[in-house]
Parts: C-alpha cells; sequence; structure tokens
C-alpha cells in the first residue's frame, strides 16, 4: 500500500502511477537529517524541504524513481547515485552543494540550481527552463540535452560528451573545455577560452563573446554565427566558419588549419598554417619570419557576389 505523508505524521491512502512505476506521495514534510530517505524507491515529493539545523547529508542517496515538485533543498549531496530523477519547480540553493553526482536518467524543469558542483559525472540529463548559478557546473557528464536555459559558470561542462544545447544562455570562463561531440544552437555565449581542446564541436546560428576562443580544438565548425573577442580560433585542426561574422577580432587563425567564409571584415589575421579563408575585407594579414610553421593559408578579401 502506498500512502500520503503530510504534516504531523497524518497518513491517507493514495498512489500515483508514472511511467508505470508506482510513486509514493510525501507532501509539506521537512528532512533536515543525513540520508533522511536513503534508498528510496519511486518517491513522489511535493512541497517538501530539505533543510535545517542538522544540516544532514544525502537525503535521497541511492535512491530509485525520484520525482520532486516545488522543493526546497538547502542541503548538501541531496542526489547522489539516483536512478531515474525527476525534478520541477524546485530551488536549490547556494548550500546545496554537489547536488547531482553520479546519477543517471535525470530531467530538471523549471528549477533554480544554485550550489557549486551541482552536476558532475551524470548521465542521460535534459535541462529545460533551467537557471544555474554554479561553479564547475556539468563536469564529466554525458548525453546532455539543455532548452531554453541559462548557465552562470566557471569551467563549465569540463570534459563532458555528447551535448546538445538550443537556447542556451551561458556566461562564465574557460567553457566547454576538453568536451566531445557537442552541436548548440540559437545561443548566447559570453566566455572566454572557450571550447580548448575540445572535438568534434558545431555552434550554429550563436553569438560567441569571448577573447581566445577555440584554442587547440579539431573538428570546430561555426555556422553563421557572430564572434567577438581578441584572438580567436588559433592551433585549430580542421576548423571551419560558414557564413560567419565577426567583431574585434584581431590576430585570428595563428598556426590553424582552417577553411573560413566570413561575412563582413575582421580586423587581422596572423600565419594561419593551411586552408583557405574568405572575407569581404581584412584589416591586416601578417605572415612573419618567425612562425614556428609555414603560413601556407590562401586569403581572399574584397567584394563577392553570391550565386543565385
Amino acid at each position: 500500500m502506498w500512502y500520503t505523508v503530510g504534516k504531523n505524521g497524518k497518513e491517507s491512502c493514495a498512489r500515483q502511477t508514472r511511467g508505470g512505476i508506482k510513486m509514493k506521495i510525501i507532501e509539506n514534510e521537512r528532512f533536515g537529517r543525513e540520508r533522511a530517505l536513503y534508498r528510496s524507491d519511486g518517491v513522489l515529493l511535493k512541497n517538501c524541504r530539505f533543510a535545517g539545523e542538522e544540516d544532514g547529508e544525502s537525503a535521497l542517496k541511492e535512491s530509485r524513481n525520484v520525482a520532486a515538485e516545488h522543493c526546497y533543498m538547502d542541503l548538501r549531496y541531496p542526489f547522489w547515485h539516483v536512478h531515474g530523477l525527476r525534478l520541477s519547480d524546485c530551488v536549490l540553493t547556494e548550500h546545496c552543494r554537489a547536488a547531482l553526482w553520479y546519477s543517471e536518467e535525470i530531467a530538471i524543469q523549471s528549477c533554480m540550481m544554485n550550489g557549486i558542483k551541482a552536476l558532475r559525472e551524470c548521465r542521460g540529463i535534459a535541462l529545460e527552463n533551467v537557471a544555474a548559478h554554479s561553479p564547475e557546473f556539468g563536469w564529466r557528464c554525458r548525453d546532455i540535452k539543455i532548452k531554453d536555459s541559462s548557465v552562470e559558470s566557471e569551467y563549465a561542462f569540463f570534459e563532458s560528451r555528447s551535448i546538445r544545447a538550443d537556447g542556451l544562455r551561458l556566461a562564465g570562463k574557460y567553457t566547454f573545455q576538453y568536451t566531445k561531440n557537442v552541436r548548440i544552437s540559437r545561443s548566447e555565449l559570453n566566455t572566454k577560452d572557450a571550447f580548448w581542446h575540445a572535438k568534434n564541436v558545431t555552434v550554429v546560428d550563436s553569438e560567441i563573446d569571448g577573447e581566445y576562443l577555440g584554442w587547440y580544438s579539431e573538428g570546430l565548425t561555426l555556422i553563421r554565427c557572430h564572434i567577438k573577442g581578441t584572438q580567436p580560433l588559433c592551433y585549430c585542426k580542421n576548423l571551419k566558419l560558414i557564413d560567419c561574422t565577426t567583431e574585434n577580432c584581431d590576430l585570428a587563425f595563428e598556426y590553424s588549419g582552417v577553411q573560413a567564409d566570413i561575412r563582413g571584415g575582421i580586423d587581422s589575421i596572423k600565419n594561419p598554417r593551411r586552408g583557405v579563408i574568405r572575407a569581404d575585407s581584412v584589416g591586416e594579414i601578417i605572415r612573419t619570419s618567425d612562425s614556428v610553421f609555414p603560413s601556407r593559408a590562401r586569403i581572399y578579401a574584397g567584394r563577392r557576389t553570391d550565386k543565385k
């Protein structure tokens, strides 16, 4: 028998089935002690608070099939080693450190995630309408889908793989470093040192604002993107720019292998290693005698007539 558990310990017979799983419903409760709901299986939490002077951690560690709606999480490590987790309209405070680690099959919708290291070494993650303010967010995760969400973080998504993001608003530093198999669309990325050492990344219809973009990347493709910031896209392999625009971009493409089609101008290009670069105008082409590699890329600047 499944029960709804309310304040003062009163119970009423009730149950709810989600995805073929019967869920025990717990409403309007406060949990403060350590491992308060350890190894739960099939739990739906409504309007609950994980807080209190007991300062207990790991409330739902090693649990399965957990859903939380309109809950307030103010304690550390609540969702470690959880298999099957659904969070909606919840608040994870700055005290809720390292909230989700080593978990899988996670859906988070309309939540605020404010604790440091909120998501790490998880798999099968869907974020929608989420606002995350979390340094070191999303490290070493796999299979991440992000829709219409904002992330403010230093070192976000370090060494993560298989990321799909649409409508992402990101602010931080050192983002997407050492990532693999990433596709981002309709997004605003305000971040320095993004995509360093990244492999197989495609960014479409987005704005990328930040210095030293994409150094040491391999297979980075930017399509209809607006790129802002000094010294972008150096030491790259198999770099492609398709119908992109630039702003305040100088000393670009140093030692890179690149195929670039730039609409409008670019401030300066320095020692591109190989490939073809086309732009409507180039402020300065720099080829130095002390270049580490021969600069053999072809650069074409001037008006173009698009074929119809």
